[in-house]
């Protein structure tokens, strides 16, 4: 088993489309499309279907350049064998990203069809029409169609990008809401999922933990467990132990067998049951992440607000636990995952199982919810070392529950610093935030690193402490620190922690959740300490007018101006721009608080730019809202010597359904505007809007995440 070393591999990879959108100059267009003699249109694409619609908006993007119907449009799930290597479906840039390759591809591919209709007629292009796929004159002859027009090899060439796009007031598929692709199957209960998926012969693994993160594997008897008749191998590999059986019952009665007749060496500690306390001042990496400079701001400071804010660590809490199937044909080696990344995948499992890349493919399949990096490479890779001792034969694995919490990566504990120096009026004058915090980022390809679980313990090393995205695609501990206000002087700092208890990485909005918590919650309490409307307060000091509005259209929404706030019920309002390059986002909360906090209402507005499928936005926007409720009200990873103590549903509690607000969604419509990402911009606004929501209720301020009565209690009697 390898482990290669660190290099400088980056964490979110560019993608690798056409030179106008993106950086792939040379991918071919039959990469991305494909005619076929039906009048079918196969859809290639890097991204993956994650639950967040992407294939139906990508293939309206692809149906309007085409124009063809948009039921004609079949994306083809992604897999490493055909169609662009795009890295990860992560960041909230599929439709930033992905929709821009896509745009450029089939303007072009119409662009090369009408050409042929021209050489043959003698027709100028700009004088052909198109409907549905049918080529037509000016007088309305027709001219041929895609599918009789399209030859052998004639898609075989060069993306250029140089055809240019529709003009979006004439867009007719683009803007209107059509139904999910991804949706029926699973709404039906059909077989939607790789954990439905039953290859001929296929066998079943599972997989022996550590008893903790730093635990190494000394003896094993597996005599019992190879005794049972079911048993087909058992595969021990340093600290990696697992069984493969011919019935998934029997391989789960195997681990346990298992279980019991291994031994272990384990130090006598292991993990701060607390990680927030340390978290500061603990030896990290500093990032600059922006500054300022006023030579002439320190004299206009009448006073400095300094403030610390804090989050438990964050599961992803997929309802379902991870899966994966392999299948070893020679030395070749197929794997179904439910990865955000089947190309980085390939080269981390490449790496890890000592094969060339090109003998790996790695086909996406939908699985359980994915909220950032989960389990679904680690499984895969499971997957693929047990497979391997039983050629020929496929082996499905699927985690257990406990597996999951325990082992999955954690989004990491954080803390921010807060000094804001303001005027005479109570106006922001200086800012300065410390963010700290481990690493966002741990997924395959980081840091040079593989990053499988199973690798590691494979290979009897300790987990790579996770890293941080650069700064370019977003940043991971200082993501959205820079408050989007005018500060004339600002100095933001991101600590990425060098030591972690436990293992950390990606989860829905890395840094920016709490980085917002912290900005709108300041900001709150300054408007207050300034006499002056939450409102008001962020409208004069907000430069961007697209951030003005969305803020706008939320309080109006909500009808703030007529508020009745008063014992229990308090309101809260906060915005943000994800990134500072995707979606803007303003959140105004209702919330009750009695003998625990109630969120019933959140409005939400967003300006995303060009609007794909305003109900799949929607969609997003409203599940968001609801994990970022989950989120700032129940969840946090607790953890024991042994790591992970919170293993099960009663140790990390989530909000359940009596308990969902009313999402009031309002879009800010700009159809001529690129469209933006948005499917990670509400954690941080909803989060702020919550917490400040709540002190408005109660006339105290919580600082500390989750908010729990036991932590509300706590402030109330410290005030």
């Amino acid at each position: 088993m390898v482990v290669p070393e660190a290099g400088a591999v980056p964490a979110e990879h560019p993608i690798r489309p056409a030179p106008g959108p993106g950086d792939g100059a040379g991918t071919l267009l039959s990469q991305w499309v494909e005619l076929r003699p039906e009048g079918r249109v196969l859809l290639r694409i890097g991204k993956v279907e994650l639950g967040q619609g992407i294939v139906t908006a990508l293939a309206q993007i692809a149906a309007e350049e085409l124009d063809v119907d948009w039921s004609r449009v079949e994306p083809v799930p992604a897999s490493t064998d055909a169609g662009p290597d795009e890295g990860l479906t992560a960041g909230s840039r599929s439709v930033m990203d992905s929709g821009g390759a896509v745009r450029t591809v089939c303007a072009e591919v119409r662009r090369l069809l009408l050409s042929v209709v021209s050489r043959r007629t003698g027709i100028p292009v700009g004088e052909l029409q198109v409907h549905d796929g049918a080529v037509r004159d000016a007088d309305g002859v027709a001219r041929g169609d895609y599918w009789s027009l399209v030859r052998p090899g004639l898609l075989d060439v060069a993306v250029t990008g140089t055809a240019p796009p529709k003009d979006p007031a004439r867009h007719t598929v683009v803007g209107r809401s059509v139904p999910r692709r991804d949706l029926e199957a699973k709404l039906a209960g059909a077989p939607a999922f790789v954990h439905d998926l039953a290859l001929p012969g296929q066998l079943f693994g599972r997989v022996v933990r550590p008893p903790s993160p730093v635990a190494r594997l000394v003896t094993v008897d597996d005599r019992p467990a190879r005794a049972l008749p079911a048993v087909l191998a058992v595969v021990r590999e340093g600290s990696f132990l697992g069984v493969v059986a011919d019935r998934e019952e029997e391989a789960v009665r195997a681990a346990e067998v298992l279980r019991r007749c291994a031994t272990w060496q384990e130090p006598d500690a292991c993990a701060e049951v607390d990680p927030v306390p340390e978290t500061v001042g603990r030896p990290a990496e500093e990032t600059a992440v922006e500054r300022r400079s006023d030579r002439s701001a320190g004299a206009r400071v009448a006073d400095v607000v300094r403030t610390a804010y804090s989050r438990q660590p964050l599961s992803h809490a997929s309802i379902g636990p991870g899966c994966a199937v392999a299948h070893w044909n020679g030395d070749q080696v197929s794997v179904w995952s439910h990865t955000q990344g089947v190309h980085p995948l390939r080269r981390a499992l490449a790496a890890c199982l000592r094969v060339d890349p090109d003998r790996v493919v790695v086909h996406h399949v939908p699985g359980a919810g994915c909220y950032g990096h989960n389990s679904a490479d680690d499984v895969a890779f499971d997957a693929a070392l047990l497979a391997r001792s039983v050629p020929g034969r496929p082996v499905q694995v699927v985690w257990s529950r406990d597996d999951e919490f325990a082992w999955e990566p954690v989004g990491p504990a954080m803390v921010v610093e807060v000094a804001v120096g303001v005027d005479d009026r109570g106006d922001l004058v200086t800012w300065r935030q410390d963010a700290w915090g481990a690493g966002h980022d741990s997924r395959p390809g980081f840091a040079g690193q593989p990053g499988l679980l199973g690798a590691w313990h494979a290979a009897d090393v300790a987990a790579v402490p996770a890293a941080d995205p650069p700064l370019a695609v977003g940043g991971g501990t200082g993501r959205n620190a820079t408050p989007p206000y005018d500060v004339a002087d600002l100095d933001v700092r991101a600590h990425r922690l060098l030591e972690t208890p436990v293992r950390t990485s990606a989860l829905r909005g890395l840094g920016a959740t709490m980085n917002v918590f912290a900005i709108e919650s300041a900001v709150d309490d300054l408007a207050r300490s300034a006499g002056a409307d939450p409102l008001d307060y962020r409208l004069r000091h907000l430069p961007d007018e697209r951030a003005r509005e969305v803020l706008q259209v939320a309080a109006d929404s909500a009808g703030w101006r007529s508020r009745r706030p008063g014992d229990p019920v308090g309101w809260g309002l906060a915005y943000s721009r994800y990134k500072g390059i995707c979606g803007h986002c303003a959140v105004v909360a209702r919330v009750e608080a009695v003998s625990e906090v109630r969120v019933t209402d959140l409005w939400v507005a967003v300006d995303v730019g060009q609007v794909i499928n305003p109900d799949g936005l929607a969609n997003q926007i409203e599940g968001g809202a609801i994990q970022a409720t989950s989120w700032v009200l129940r969840e946090q990873v607790v953890l024991d010597r042994h790591g992970v103590a919170s293993r099960d549903w009663d140790g990390y509690p989530v909000l359940r359904f009596p308990d969902v607000p009313e999402v009031h969604v309002r879009l800010v419509p700009r159809p001529a505007e690129p469209p933006l990402g948005a499917g990670e911009v509400t954690g941080g606004p909803v989060a702020a809007a919550v917490a400040n929501a709540l002190a408005d209720a109660l006339g105290v301020r919580v600082r500390d995440l989750p908010l729990t009565p036991e932590r509300v209690a706590a402030a109330i009697e410290s005030s």
